[in-house]
């Protein structure tokens, strides 16, 4: 089941919508800011129960 989040980019400042998918559990990937095109690191937090948590973004550098 995909969640909309909102993700504001730790480069450009800019707010916007992503898709996660927290079926998998617990994941880290980088996703492109779809404004500066520069690379975030995403962490997908899931509950105990396997659901969407929290999305932590930072700078992947």
């Amino acid at each position: 089941m995909l969640d909309s989040v909102f993700l504001t980019c730790p480069f450009c400042g800019e707010r916007f919508e992503a898709l996660v998918d927290a079926s998998g559990g617990e994941a880290d990937y980088i996703e492109d800011c779809p404004v500066c095109c520069r690379p975030i690191s995403l962490h997908l937090r899931t509950g105990s129960d396997g659901g969407f948590e929290g999305l932590d973004a930072d700078r992947d550098e």
